[in-house]
């Protein structure tokens, strides 16, 4: 069966817009500019205090800050913006900076005077969005059917331009202070605190974090998900880390500032975790801690992953997955996470590791598996603490170019891997000796490693397996088809653990747990049951191709592309079949766009994977039909159409 020509298949997207009935979109840039919001005449009244020398605080819808340097300041929040009318009575002629300790509108809502004025915004980076893409997030933000009632609806209403986003761990520096960006959320998801140097006092700005020495500025803001306590328990674990950084003052954005801010903290603390034990009889993250194992291993398990630190006897650590603090940081952020962005990391258990088992150094993080809950910290330990990351091979495109995928659970943010593993390899670290497999079935990037540490046969298998609470002698597995899964995939890694045969599993999620022979045989009898159901339900010789939702892909699935760019593609194809598929793919695209070549011919060998190249062009004078729009690839495959069965998503960007 033929195929619609390749020019009508790309002038779809063209002429969906006004088929629908919508408006023909354009990019962010080029959409009709309105007149704007009209401005009330409200204004607060006072003037602005001097705490320090250089260091001011003036009372609008928020506390503004005033950090001054010479005749040239930045302002901490901006609130109303009326702290412009006061500069020039305190020797200020510029400001050069406003920085925000988050998102809610009592703390921007002025802020299109200092675009007016040209002055550049730094917003927190997890909340970038909220200001320079707020008309799109009112768009989109439900409110029929409401379950999500985290109070992001205090976000403004209208974009506002963003210079720089304020990334946590790192330091803005502004002419002779630096800035130290430390992640507190509680009062919002993506708030932080800016911890400096001024007039010889360490000092934090630390939003609505607290009020004043045991108090919350309100409790409805930290209430995430329906009934939930979150904000409370996010609140009590940012309090103790910033407790660590010891400041002499503490500047809330509501209250007055306080001046023995440890006493403050620690009472806060204690309060929200009274609060947090009635409402929930849980223990806050805060309370939760790693236990070792055995001398050398230690497990941490009610973070949100479990992750485990193998020590040896130099003090240098491997991690063994890293992802987040706890299940509220990572559920929290999860909700929070723009569609372009990464989960939001905070650090946690390094520094009991160092005080209470002497590691001195994390040497080496391998992950389990790829998937985010699991290593969503890599880049920190990248980035801070010097860390190597080692995993097996075919998990190395998927971190160092994440946007090439559409999988299950892929962290949005590439980072380096310094060395990579065959199936079957043997590798020594330090005193330790370790044999690496492939381990799929949970996913097709997951591998078993094992090593024997203090007289334990180890078996790290990621979410491979975990104890059965039916209790019927048998491992417990999962299944999600969007990770790549595969016939035999949860065969292959049960043979894995049979033929090695660990005295422990190390998994995913939990703690560490006996295992035996007899249970691992049981387990191979249930997953050869599930192969067969597989092959009962699905066409005959189709099994794979019905558990493979990309056995056709666009390679980068994430595609950046700007007016006048151009961009290497791939069509990837995996053939299951034991005899050799003949494929034709053209892609549906704008029309605008100059694809080379408009459809593509080939055969892919019997169970094999093959890559076909395919460039595409936009014209510099292109407009695209939104900032974040989907291609798709027709697909024919042995002669039968079989349509648009897979896409790709387009972002525009340089």
């Amino acid at each position: 069966m033929g195929a619609m020509s390749t020019s009508t298949r790309r002038n779809f997207l063209r002429s969906t817009p006004a088929l629908a009935g919508l408006p023909a979109a354009a990019g962010a840039d080029s959409r009709s500019k309105s007149a704007g919001y009209r401005r009330t005449g409200f204004t607060p009244e006072g003037a602005p205090r001097k705490l320090t020398d250089n260091l001011f605080v003036f009372e609008d819808t928020c506390n503004v800050y005033v950090v001054k340097d010479g005749s040239d300041c930045v302002l901490i929040d901006f609130g109303s913006g009326k702290i412009l009318d006061h500069l020039r009575d305190m020797g200020i002629n510029k400001v050069d900076w406003v920085l925000h300790t988050h998102h809610h509108r009592d703390q921007c809502q002025g802020d299109w005077r200092a675009v007016e004025r040209s002055i550049p915004i730094a917003a927190p980076a997890h909340e970038r969005h909220l200001f320079e893409d707020a008309e799109n997030f009112w768009r989109n933000r439900r409110v029929f059917h409401l379950y999500y009632v985290r109070n992001d609806f205090n976000t403004i209403t209208e974009n506002i331009p963003v210079k720089q986003g304020l990334a946590d761990y790192s330091t803005f520096r502004w002419k002779r202070t630096d800035f130290f960006v430390l992640p507190t959320p509680g009062h919002t998801l993506g708030a932080i605190t800016l911890l400096a140097d001024v007039d010889g006092k360490k000092t934090a700005f630390s939003g609505d974090l607290m009020q004043a020495p045991g108090k919350l500025l309100n409790l409805h803001d930290t209430q995430v998900t329906y009934g939930g306590v979150e904000g409370i328990d996010l609140g009590i674990y940012s309090l103790a880390r910033l407790r660590e950084q010891k400041p002499a003052m503490l500047l809330p954005s509501h209250g007055e500032p306080i001046p023995d801010p440890d006493a403050a903290m620690a009472e806060t603390i204690k309060r929200l975790t009274e609060y947090f034990k009635f409402q929930t009889g849980r223990n806050p993250v805060e309370e939760s801690r790693a236990y070792a194992v055995s001398p050398h291993f230690i497990a941490h398990y009610d973070t949100t992953s479990s992750f485990y630190a193998i020590l040896s006897n130099s003090g240098k650590a491997m991690f063994i997955d890293y992802g987040s603090a706890s299940g509220t940081h990572f559920g929290s952020f999860l909700g929070a996470t723009a569609a372009t962005d990464r989960i939001r990391f905070v650090e946690h258990s390094i520094d009991a590791l160092k005080r209470d088992w002497g590691m001195k150094s994390i040497d080496v993080a391998m992950p389990s598996h790829m998937h985010d809950d699991h290593m969503n910290g890599f880049p920190h330990l990248v980035r801070h603490h010097g860390t190597q990351i080692w995993c097996y091979e075919n998990m190395v495109d998927v971190f160092e170019r994440p946007r090439g995928y559409n999988l299950g659970c892929i962290l949005g943010e590439p980072f380096k891997v310094n060395r990579s593993f065959r199936h079957g390899e043997k590798f020594r670290w330090e005193e330790y000796d370790f044999e690496v497999t492939h381990s799929p079935g949970h996913t097709e990037y997951q591998m078993a490693l094992f090593v024997t540490v203090d007289g334990n046969r180890l078996a790290f298998t990621g979410d491979a397996f975990f104890e059965n609470p039916l209790k019927d002698g048998t491992l417990r597995h999962n299944l999600i088809f969007r990770n790549h899964v595969e016939n035999d995939s949860h065969i292959k890694s049960i043979r894995n653990l049979i033929d090695h045969e660990p005295t422990m599993i190390a998994p995913g999620h939990g703690k560490p747990y006996p295992v035996d022979r007899k249970t691992m045989e049981l387990t191979f009898d249930k997953l050869r049951k599930q192969q067969q159901l597989f092959s009962d339900l699905l066409p005959e010789g189709e099994t794979n191709f019905g558990l493979d939702p990309s056995w056709v892909s666009i390679y980068p699935y994430q595609i950046l592309l700007a007016p006048g760019g151009r961009q290497s593609l791939e069509i990837r194809v995996q053939n299951y079949y034991p005899s050799p598929m003949k494929m034709e793919v053209a892609l549906v695209a704008p029309s605008e766009w100059r694809v080379e070549p408009a459809t593509l011919k080939f055969e892919v060998p019997a169970n094999s994977k093959v890559k076909q190249p395919v460039t595409v062009s936009a014209p510099r004078d292109w407009q695209a039909p939104g900032p974040r729009f989907a291609i798709a690839a027709d697909v024919i495959r042995n002669g039968k159409y079989l349509g648009q069965i897979t896409e790709a998503v387009v972002e525009i960007g340089a």
